[in-house]
């Protein structure tokens, strides 16, 4: 699930969230923001179940997945594109 908030400016504060237990192990998105870099961006658990992490972008167009333990690639329920 992503969330979007808008932050001051022109920024965007996205929000990335996945249930807190599958897959297990650290997972990071990674996508055209962060050069695809595992553990730029990791998703820490929160006390409600989930694991998210939340990142301000510019506007734009972005591609992103998800990279698991072992190498396990996910896909978002909400597509791997953003237009902000």
């Amino acid at each position: 699930m992503i969330k979007r908030s808008k932050l001051f400016g022109n920024k965007t504060r996205v929000t990335f969230c996945l249930p807190g237990d599958e897959p297990p192990g650290t997972v990071s998105v990674v996508g055209d923001f962060n050069d695809w870099r595992p553990g730029a961006h990791e998703l820490l658990a929160r006390r409600n179940g989930t694991r998210t992490v939340s990142v301000p972008l510019d506007p734009g167009h972005y591609k992103f997945r998800y990279l698991a333990t072992d190498g396990v690639w996910l896909d978002d329920p909400d597509g791997c594109e953003l237009h902000l």
